[in-house]
């Protein structure tokens, strides 16, 4: 079986779709080896393209706050995305470049790291995980999948958009600090 160390360096090398074409890093994700949470988003943007590094954008800022609020530290989860590289223009990935993603090395990932809850971020992390499509019926919730829970919520980038997904996402993270101290 591929550590998570492996398999970095693979993504990093990775030409299964066009992404990677247009980008700077690939980011495979971080965090340790034995995290018991994992953070699945939708894809790196610039910051995270530049610095091959997940959620260290406008995004990653707002999230570090929001799992603050939940009692969480961010160097004690592994945080990743659907795809590994930048889609041009940051528009949303595409099925084909998810799929390719997914069986390559997002579904790798969570063997190895066998997370006791997958914090999902968005629509296209709901879909891709749970093939859940709406993420304001499932917000502030945990899913149970093949053996797998997942408490899903919104996108950070929404929130920055949106005074009203933002006030949703900060109730998600209170909810979410009860269960975590289950864990």
């Amino acid at each position: 079986m591929p550590t998570l160390f492996s398999l970095a360096e693979d993504i990093r090398k990775c030409t299964a779709c066009p992404l990677w074409k247009g980008t700077t890093l690939a980011v495979p994700g971080d965090g340790p080896k034995d995290a018991k949470i994992m953070i699945v988003g939708e894809a790196p943007g610039e910051e995270e393209d530049r610095h091959g590094l997940p959620f260290v954008g406008r995004s990653g800022k707002f999230l570090d706050k929001m799992l603050g609020m939940a009692g969480l530290d961010r160097k004690n989860i592994f945080i990743t995305n659907t795809v590994k590289h930048r889609p041009p223009k940051n528009r949303a990935p595409k099925v084909s470049e998810i799929k390719a993603c997914k069986e390559l090395w997002l579904d790798k990932q969570i063997e190895i790291l066998r997370p006791t809850l997958i914090i999902i971020l968005g629509g296209v992390a709901l879909k891709t995980l749970t093939k859940e499509t709406s993420v304001e019926k499932a917000h502030g919730t945990v899913l149970k999948k093949e053996k797998q829970q997942y408490f899903v919520t919104f996108h950070p980038s929404a929130a920055l958009r949106f005074p009203e997904t933002k006030k949703k996402m900060e109730d998600d993270f209170r909810k979410l600090k009860k269960i975590t101290q289950k864990i």
